[in-house]
């Protein structure tokens, strides 16, 4: 079994809000709500909101081709990295500064208790609502060179049997994650990676 990510639009206020030592649970719940349980339902793709009955100020994304897994995610960060440098440079620098704070680990201190688990990761995504505009940003810059990168994709960075075979893949993947960026900076709200 592998690292899972979970994905949610979250009103920063209204987190900032609520007691310090709850927040974790809440958003656990709104990840995986128990009225989502039954194992025989078809998946849910694109947003859910509100993601839980429980957390109506939270939005959970279900990405289309990942079936939650972390490593298509993982692998679109390293197909970049193969890709990165035969990039047009003014795509280099967009998508660099989109893909860098979605597909690193980010250090959530401040936001929520430290957890005493030592084998827990730590949040994946940490994005909130200023970081999001800029993301929503970056994107925009990004997107209509996107297609400049199939050549030198073909060339440096597919690899059948990856999780991200080729540029389809990955396009596809940077895409959803526009859809995730645009609708919470939309609302004004953040962003949450919890490894669930």
């Amino acid at each position: 079994m592998g690292l899972d990510i979970t994905v949610l639009a979250v009103d920063w206020e209204r987190l900032a809000a609520t007691p310090f030592d709850e927040r974790l649970g809440l958003l656990e719940d709104a990840s995986l709500p128990e009225e989502e349980l039954d194992r025989d339902a078809e998946p849910r793709c694109g947003w859910v909101f509100p993601a839980a009955a429980n957390v109506p100020w939270c939005g959970r994304y279900e990405f289309h081709s990942t079936t939650g897994s972390y490593k298509p995610h993982f692998w679109a960060g390293q197909a970049w990295e193969d890709v990165r440098d035969h990039a047009d440079p003014v795509l280099r620098e967009h998508l660099d500064g989109f893909l860098g704070p979605l597909l690193q680990d980010e250090d959530a201190t401040g936001l929520f208790p430290a957890d005493p688990d030592p084998w827990r990761p730590k949040l994946l995504l940490v994005c909130p609502p200023p970081a999001v505009s800029a993301l929503a940003r970056r994107w925009a810059r990004a997107e209509p060179l996107l297609e400049s990168l199939r050549e030198p994709y073909a060339v440096h960075a597919a690899c059948p049997g990856r999780w991200i075979e080729d540029f389809d893949e990955f396009s596809v993947l940077l895409r959803e994650w526009a859809v995730v960026v645009g609708e919470a900076e939309r609302r004004g709200w953040g962003l949450l990676g919890l490894p669930l």
